[in-house]
């Protein structure tokens, strides 16, 4: 009983000096973003399985898409079965893992010391021997700890930070892909339909060939025509299947299970102006975690300060004299004299690297914002060239074809004016589908680079 005096005496002496309350700081997860916001992502569970960690990746095991889908069934799924968003979220959970580590206490230290045995004449044996029981408690002074912990949560909120940043990626991603799936299917139906005429103008450039009103050099060209047609058709089919994989592989799967993707691609609207699109730019997640980082180097440089002040080893117990069979209470009380390491170099480190810290936040606001000037024009190229093909160069082109087709049958139009004309048409049609994915694309990567859908931003209030 007489050890447990010491040993109180200890304990409550470290909890007064350290403070008994694990320092309270906000590390709650970042706000979302709303574009994509209306779909569940994978949230790494707080206990991984000791299977999933040495064996298969814990994770959702939704089933493969099958048959026709649409966008919204592509966003769940990815977002759901993404392996780099899943990532991202384990590191999430690392993160509040590594902040509860930070508040903890140093474990206290017990020992036994037993001196004066094993000697000669009154040493000789353990006559003579005393013995210490003794329990030692480090005592972080200057803040440490709350320092630690605060530290320890700014990094769990700047994961959080990464965490939406990543999300808006597989959202823009998943986005582009299925818009290129798109177009590649709209591209195959274009040559298959190339394919088709090819065949159509060749029997009838044979017809023309065998009633002796052409040259057979004309149906040699039909043929050379109607051969590079197919050819084209095949080639669309293989791109097409590279970017049903390619969609695939969003939400994890090397082989694609849905047969086609059902969307309108040729659906443009009118683009808002590019001072409103600049104003929304301050929600892109790769701005606002700067505020997080830079509070987290602030934090870095409080602690390394505090690291300067030196923590003090306080001990108590019990020492046995054997001899007398008494006991008597022991106190020690040890602080490192700053003499020599007085954390200059941490400090000095800290500061850098807030300075440093400075510097690159202000390049990413610049960057972000050199991004979405080019995003937009891009943007506004793509959709004036879009409602330019639709509105005139298409419907021109398929007149001239329609005429220069009826007057070839009729004999006013000799079989190169039916070629060029065709050529036309559909150089025009395919440079309307290229047209078409460039602005969606584009329409994608200034809204990754707000946070939020276009739409959206056209209707808010100035």
């Amino acid at each position: 009983m007489r050890l447990i005096y010491p040993i109180l005496f200890v304990l409550a002496l470290a909890v007064a000096l350290s403070g008994c309350a694990t320092p309270h700081v906000n590390a709650s997860r970042p706000e979302a973003r709303s574009l994509g916001s209306d779909f569940g992502t994978f949230q790494a569970p707080e206990e991984p399985s000791a299977v999933s960690v040495l064996a298969e990746p814990e994770g959702p095991t939704d089933e493969e898409p099958t048959g026709i889908i649409d966008m919204r069934q592509a966003l769940a799924q990815a977002l759901m079965n993404s392996p780099g968003l899943a990532a991202f979220s384990w590191e999430v959970r690392a993160s509040e893992a590594a902040a509860v580590q930070a508040g903890l206490f140093p474990n206290p230290e017990i020992g036994v010391e037993m001196e004066n045995f094993g000697g000669l004449g009154e040493f000789e044996g353990l006559d003579g021997s005393e013995t210490t029981f003794r329990l030692s408690q480090l005592i972080e002074l200057g803040g440490k700890r709350s320092g630690r912990a605060r530290v320890a949560a700014l990094d769990q909120n700047l994961a959080g930070w990464d965490y939406e940043s990543k999300r808006l990626e597989v959202v823009s991603g998943v986005t582009k892909a299925f818009v290129d799936v798109l177009a590649a299917q709209e591209r195959l139906v274009l040559t298959e339909e190339l394919a088709d005429l090819a065949d159509e103008v060749f029997n009838v450039v044979r017809e023309r060939v065998r009633h002796g009103k052409v040259s057979p050099v004309e149906e040699a060209k039909a043929g050379v025509v109607l051969a590079t047609s197919r050819i084209e058709m095949e080639r669309a089919g293989r791109e097409l299947e590279a970017t049903r994989r390619r969609l695939a592989a969003t939400w994890g799967s090397s082989s694609p299970a849905f047969e086609s993707v059902s969307g309108e691609l040729d659906v443009i609207e009118t683009i808002p102006p590019t001072e409103t699109v600049a104003r929304h730019v301050s929600r892109n997640p790769d701005i606002v975690r700067w505020t997080a980082e830079m509070k987290q180097r602030e934090a870095a440089v409080d602690l390394e300060n505090a690291r300067r002040i030196p923590d003090l080893t306080l001990s108590g117990g019990v020492k046995h004299f054997r001899e007398m069979d008494i006991h008597a209470f022991v106190v020690d009380l040890s602080i490192p004299l700053p003499l020599f390491d007085r954390n200059q170099g941490g400090t000095r480190e800290a500061r850098h690297r807030l300075a440093k810290a400075s510097e690159e936040r202000r390049a990413s606001e610049v960057q972000v914002r050199t991004a979405l000037a080019e995003t937009y024009l891009s943007l506004s190229a793509a959709y004036a060239q879009a409602v330019a093909l639709r509105d005139d160069v298409l419907p021109g082109a398929t007149t001239a074809f329609e005429a220069a087709s009826e007057g070839y049958r009729l004999g006013k139009f000799n079989y190169l004016d039916v070629l060029d004309a065709q050529r036309t048409l559909f150089r025009a049609r395919e440079q309307y589908i290229e047209t078409l994915a460039a602005y969606h694309k584009a329409v994608v990567d200034v809204e990754r680079l707000i946070g939020e859908r276009l739409d959206a931003v056209k209707n808010t209030p100035e």
